[in-house]
């Protein structure tokens, strides 16, 4: 492929294309779920603790289902390029799948669950297999995505942080848009027909953010096709020696490097710090700061605060990715930049367990809105957490990257380092021939 050759506005106007193909495909994942589904699936009747089995699904493809998409974008033959046909076929295959999930209220009830019954288990049978499906899609465009950005950058060190920005900036673009949708409660009124006897508001704005995201995937998917031009790609005889597919996958994990095992190590604890915040935040401020209960007044008052929060999360990330190239330079370094952050993200999370005191030590909890320092500080708490998440989206990624592409691993042990989609891998590499590991230069930032 000839990307090593486009002008650098080219690299950024497909950049801003391709970008835009997973911000808005993650309009309905991870924006609106984070706010919206995880107390959307317990008014189905999914108890609690057990809201988050369902969200298994995103890191076991990543872990399974996204190294298998990247291995075969790598190899692929098809006259259209690598990455063009993977990028259609899940662009393509996320409409069905988020018509699915959008109208399982409606299924369910049209195959025996009882309107206003506390569970509806055909309902919840229909949501969860089309969220399974909804994610494979989402991993099947995201790593043809960013494999896309690379090959039009090429090893242009310039093209690629142009590009990357923008990527990354795009991404967050996407999330604003997606907790803005689900903040405004009569978003339902742009679909009027999403309403329904089985599908009430709630329901309504969550299926019209879904009919909107899979409008604008499809606009931006087909710019993006159209902008990019991409060579078949023709095996080279170190590929066609026989080896299966099994084997190179397996090689891959076993010639790991020790700074991808490390790697790989810190983004696992790293990740283990962060999931449960996003995946309990909505609950966590229904229940521990509104002192409210599921489907109660309060409890919905504080999702709409809370994606409010997860907004301004998103704004700050945005911000954030932008700066960290002067950021890293600031402090001395990308690493101490990802050390700094992590401190930053503890720091956050110890907050929470004091605003959890300040609101339950109101005389007023559970009777009424919290005061507005309360609220206050749970949403600056929100909005400062944006500036970790953003380091951590690039800076796993980016280094990953620069380890499997120098050990020729592809998409195969590189995607094993990241939870969530990852946005950038714009930080320069120097090789040396002796040792043949990359090596990051502090100096550069």
């Amino acid at each position: 492929m000839g990307g090593g050759n486009m002008p650098a506005f080219v690299v950024r106007a497909v950049a801003a294309a391709v970008s835009g193909i997973i911000a808005f495909t993650m309009l309905p994942l991870p924006s609106p779920d984070l706010s919206l589904l995880t107390p959307y699936v317990q008014l189905h009747g999914v108890p609690h603790q057990w809201a988050s089995f369902i969200w298994l699904c995103d890191p076991l493809s990543c872990l399974v289902v996204q190294p298998i998409f990247g291995y075969y974008s790598d190899r692929c033959t098809s006259c259209f390029g690598r990455r063009r046909p993977f990028i259609v076929g899940g662009a393509l295959l996320v409409p069905i799948i988020v018509f699915l999930i959008g109208y399982e209220a409606d299924i369910g009830i049209s195959t025996g669950d009882k309107i206003g019954a506390p569970r509806k288990p055909r309902a919840i049978a229909v949501f969860v297999f089309g969220f399974w499906i909804l994610d494979v899609a989402n991993k099947m465009l995201q790593g043809p995505c960013r494999a896309l950005l690379a090959d039009l950058a090429s090893s242009n060190s310039t093209k690629i942080r142009a590009g990357n920005t923008l990527f990354a900036f795009f991404m967050a673009v996407g999330n604003v848009l997606g907790y803005s949708a689900g903040s405004y409660t009569h978003l339902y009124r742009i679909a009027p027909f999403t309403k329904t006897d089985a599908c009430d508001i709630f329901c309504a704005n969550l299926k019209t953010c879904f009919f909107i995201s899979v409008a604008l995937l499809i606009s931006i998917m087909l710019l993006a096709v159209w902008a990019v031009s991409e060579d078949p790609y023709v095996p080279e005889a170190a590929v066609e020696n026989g080896a299966t597919g099994k084997q190179h996958m397996v090689g891959a994990l076993k010639e790991l490097s020790k700074p991808m095992l490390i790697l790989l190590l810190v983004t696992f604890f790293n990740w283990l710090a962060w999931f449960p915040f996003l995946l309990f935040d909505t609950d966590w401020m229904g229940k521990d700061i509104y002192g409210g209960k599921l489907g109660a007044q309060l409890y919905n008052r504080d999702v709409r605060a809370e994606a409010l929060g997860l907004m301004l999360n998103s704004v700050m990330s945005g911000l954030a990715s932008l700066c960290i190239e002067r950021l890293a330079r600031w402090v001395g370094g990308v690493k101490r930049l990802w050390g700094g952050m992590n401190f930053l993200l503890a720091v956050c999370l110890a907050l929470t367990l004091v605003v959890t005191h300040m609101a339950r030590s109101e005389p007023e909890f559970n009777k009424a809105t919290p005061k507005p320092g309360v609220v206050g500080l749970t949403l600056a708490t929100f909005a400062v957490l944006g500036a970790p998440l953003a380091v951590t989206f690039n800076v796993p990624c980016a280094l990953a990257s620069i380890f499997y592409n120098n050990s020729r691993a592809g998409q195969d042990c590189g995607l094993l380092a990241e939870r969530v989609g990852c946005s950038r891998s714009d930080y320069p590499v120097f090789r040396y021939p002796k040792t043949g590991y990359p090596k990051i230069s502090d100096s550069e930032y």
